[in-house]
């Protein structure tokens, strides 16, 4: 949501999917905390365990305390082609979809669980800083992303923790096309290889089909620059 602050505390948690923009979010978050803590969410998706290795060599790489959560409850719920294997991804968009239509791919109210499970771990251990890579401008359409729900959020925290408890959520790519996403990110150094973005795939290629699949190679395409992930087909 903004910079102001940053810096003052040295501890950060960062909610970290394995994916590019929780990457380059992290990223952000090194360059202002000396000591970061990632949280990575298993819910059952399709892509758990390649996910869930992007989340660990990106951890390794930032020297990051981790914390990895185990639910089956998404799964449960439903509603979700990434939850629910009877529901293919789509690959673009149908004839009969509206481009405002919230994607098949939206997970129901995800992003307030895994920030409500990283504000948690950030009253415990200490940090006031709470980092997640949500994109609002160039995303895709999912309403848990919007920046008014990240402040919305924010009220929550401030009313649901300890008194002398002071979290705040920043969200540094919220207004980014995923194109100055990658540019920021290699002028990091962000590990943009060690991150994974298909739907579909647990590896070792992503599917290159798929919408954030898409998404992920127009970015580097108009950034200029080589996606280092390999791609079934391109």
């Amino acid at each position: 949501m903004g910079n102001e602050g940053e810096g003052k505390m040295k501890r950060a948690v960062c909610l970290v999917s394995g994916g590019m923009d929780s990457c380059v979010a992290a990223a952000i978050a090194s360059q202002n905390y000396p000591e970061l803590f990632f949280l990575h969410l298993n819910y059952k998706q399709r892509t758990e365990k390649r996910e869930r290795k992007a989340f660990r060599d990106i951890a390794k790489y930032y020297k990051a305390k981790t914390l990895e959560v185990e639910v089956s409850y998404f799964k449960q719920i439903g509603g979700s082609a990434l939850t629910d294997e009877r529901i293919p991804v789509p690959k673009e968009v149908e004839e009969n979809e509206e481009v405002s239509q919230i994607p098949i791919t939206y997970v129901p109210f995800r992003n307030a669980h895994i920030l409500s499970m990283g504000v948690s771990w950030a009253e415990v251990v200490g940090a006031e800083a709470l980092y997640i890579g949500v994109v609002e401008e160039d995303a895709s359409g999912y309403p848990d992303c919007r920046e008014s729900f990240i402040k919305a959020f924010q009220k929550a925290v401030n009313e649901g923790t300890k008194p002398e408890t002071k979290i705040k959520i920043f969200t540094p790519l919220i207004h980014l096309s995923k194109a100055e996403i990658v540019t920021l990110g290699v002028k990091l150094h962000a590990p943009l290889h060690l991150t994974w973005s298909c739907y579909v795939s647990n590896g070792p290629k992503a599917c290159g089909k798929c919408k954030s699949c898409k998404l992920r190679l127009k970015g580097f395409r108009e950034a200029g620059i080589k996606d280092m992930i390999e791609y079934e087909n391109l």
